[in-house]
C-alpha cells in the first residue's frame, strides 16, 4: 500500500507543479510577475477560484474555457501538468521518494518551464540556463555523477555546440544554433556527465529531426530557412537518459 501511495504522491506532486510551471511560463512570455497578481484569465483578467486551479480537473469541469468570457484555455495548460505529473511518477518509479527523486524533479520542473518557453518563442532564459548550470554542477556532489564526470560533461557538450554554432555560421553565412542551446548544454552536461552525452545528442537530433518535418510543412520553408527550437529536444534527450540510461547502455550508447 505505501508503495502505490508513494506513486500516487509523486503523479499528484507533478500536477500542482505543473500548475506552478505553466505560470512561469506565461508570465515569462508575458513580461509580468510571477509573484503578483494572483492566477487571472489571461484574456478577460478574471480571477480565479479555488477550484478552477485544480491541475487537469478544472480544465475538464470548465471543458477547456474561461468560466467568465469562455474563450478557449490554452491546451498547453493541461499537456504541462500531466507531463510534470507523468515525469515525476517516472522518477519515483526509477528513485523512489528520496534525494534523488527531488533534486531531479527540480532539473525536470526547470526543463520543462524552458522547453515551452523555447517552443513559443525561441528563446532560452538565461535566468534558467546559466543558474541551472551551476546548480546542476553543484549536485554532481548529491546525484550519482561524479563532479568531475559532471564539469567534463558540461565543458565539452556546450564546447561542442559553441564550435557547431561558430562551424555552420561560417559554412552557411546564417545562424544555425542559437546561444541559448549552447548556455542549455552547460546545464544537461552537467546533470548526466560527459558519458551521457553521446546518448542524449543522439536522442535529441533524432526527435528534432522527426519534429522539423513539422516545422517544414508548417511554414512551407527548405531546411535552411526554418527555425526549429531545438531546447525541448536537447531536455528530452536528457530526461530519457536520466530515466533510461541503463537501458541505453545496453544497445551501446
Amino acid at each position: 500500500m505505501s508503495e502505490y501511495f508513494g506513486l500516487g504522491f509523486s503523479f499528484v506532486l507533478g500536477l500542482v507543479l505543473g500548475s506552478f510551471y505553466n505560470v512561469c511560463i506565461h508570465r515569462y512570455l508575458s513580461g509580468v510577475s510571477i509573484v503578483w497578481p494572483s492566477s487571472h484569465c489571461p484574456k478577460c483578467q478574471h480571477k480565479l477560484s479555488w477550484w478552477e486551479n485544480i491541475p487537469i480537473i478544472s480544465y475538464i469541469i470548465l471543458r477547456g474555457k474561461c468560466r467568465s468570457c469562455r474563450q478557449n484555455i490554452n491546451i498547453r495548460y493541461p499537456v504541462v501538468e500531466l507531463i510534470s505529473g507523468f515525469l515525476s511518477l517516472g522518477l519515483a518509479v526509477k528513485f523512489g521518494l528520496g534525494v534523488y527523486f527531488f533534486v531531479y524533479l527540480f532539473f525536470f520542473g526547470l526543463l520543462i518551464v524552458a522547453s515551452f518557453i523555447d517552443l513559443d518563442s525561441f528563446i532560452l532564459p538565461d535566468i534558467i540556463t546559466l543558474p541551472g548550470a551551476v546548480l546542476a554542477f553543484g549536485a554532481s556532489f548529491i546525484l550519482p555523477v561524479a563532479w568531475q564526470d559532471s564539469l567534463l560533461g558540461a565543458l565539452l557538450g556546450s564546447g561542442c555546440f559553441w564550435l557547431l554554432q561558430k562551424g555552420y555560421k561560417i559554412l552557411k553565412g546564417i545562424d544555425g544554433l542559437g546561444t541559448g542551446d549552447v548556455k542549455l548544454m552547460l546545464m544537461l552536461g552537467a546533470l548526466i556527465g560527459w558519458q551521457g552525452l553521446p546518448a542524449m545528442i543522439f536522442i535529441s537530433a533524432l526527435t528534432g529531426l522527426i519534429a522539423s518535418l513539422y516545422y517544414l510543412k508548417k511554414n512551407k520553408t527548405n531546411v535552411a530557412q526554418t527555425p526549429i527550437p531545438f531546447g525541448p529536444f536537447l531536455s528530452l534527450g536528457t530526461i530519457t537518459y536520466i530515466l533510461a540510461g541503463d537501458i541505453l547502455v545496453k544497445f551501446g550508447f
